[in-house]
């Protein structure tokens, strides 16, 4: 929840409700993410007039926008940002006024894992080649692993420990994660099954996702040339827990909230990412780093203080 005074420091935010058309983006966004095309021909205005509004909705802090591969270039997806808002009209004179939200960005490379538990087909790549063999365990053991750009496994976990740089007098209001993922893919075969992914936080299951089993086989905008394999590229995830609930790409996913988290000031976050052999569909999981996929990036985690 965002609490703002009316005054104005916070013209921007304040004037982002100034427009119907904006408030009928966020009701359209309320529903699901939209691209630029989308909510263009929703409301009969052109693109550039709907990327206009989003760039205020997303200096107010109401919207975020990102870019991803599309079958005719780049697209820009937007979603919800902000669950609450609530204005106070007698709140504190601007020069003492609550500071804005403190936010700590993290980057994980996907090869820094800190513990695993995984099952053939399984193996781990850089950008330049193989690590190690084939469905072999043994080699996600190898310090190696390190310079893993795309993990893949066919059931069971793997675990990143995120840093916390939270101060002692600050509590967490939200907690974001955006990473590229699918099922997993035997290194013989080229078919992609439904797979139940399940994300829990601190030991806490927080959110499941099931990947569909279908997608363009297109190679990935950064997939390296060497890797021969149909499957060369993910879809983007982004998974918020707030106070509120967590999201899974602005939809609701569960009722968990960011409180039953424990999250403590100097206490590592915990990220554990599986595929469950009793799930439903138990169709393995294959994680996309930085220069592979269809998007240049690591996990990104961002904790958001109050």
């Amino acid at each position: 929840m965002m609490e703002v005074a009316v005054n104005q420091d916070n013209y921007v935010i304040l004037e982002s409700f100034s427009s119907p058309t904006r408030i009928k983006i966020i009701e359209l966004l309320n529903a699901q993410p939209m691209n630029i095309t989308e909510l263009s021909e929703v409301l009969n205005i052109k693109p550039p007039m709907v990327t206009r509004h989003i760039q205020m909705l997303e200096n107010a802090g109401i919207v975020r926008s990102e870019l991803i591969a599309g079958k005719r270039g780049q697209q820009k997806i937007c979603y919800l940002q902000l669950d609450q808002m609530v204005l106070n009209f007698r709140g504190l004179p601007p020069a003492a006024s609550k500071p804005a939200q403190q936010k700590y960005e993290v980057v994980i490379p996907i090869g820094m894992y800190s513990n695993y538990d995984v099952k053939p087909s399984c193996g781990l790549a850089s950008n330049e080649g193989m690590l190690g063999l084939c469905d072999d365990p043994r080699y996600f053991a190898d310090p190696v692993h390190r310079d893993a750009r795309v993990i893949w496994f066919s059931s069971g976990f793997i675990e990143y420990k995120i840093p916390n740089y939270m101060l002692f007098d600050e509590s967490v209001s939200g907690l974001e994660f955006t990473l590229e993922i699918c099922s997993e893919t035997p290194c013989s075969s080229s078919h992609l099954h439904p797979s139940d992914i399940l994300f829990s936080i601190n030991g806490v299951d927080v959110a499941e996702w099931t990947f569909p089993g279908k997608m363009d086989k297109g190679r990935g905008v950064y997939t390296p040339s060497w890797w021969h394999k149909d499957i060369r590229h993910g879809v983007m995830k982004h998974i918020r827990v707030t106070e509120q609930g967590t999201y899974i790409d602005g939809l609701v996913a569960s009722p968990k909230t960011v409180q039953e988290l424990n999250l403590t000031a100097g206490e590592e976050i915990v990220l554990r990412i599986s595929s469950k052999q009793d799930a439903k569909r138990c169709g393995g999981m294959m994680l996309f780093g930085s220069g592979f996929g269809n998007y240049n990036q690591d996990i990104q985690c961002t904790i958001i203080c109050k």
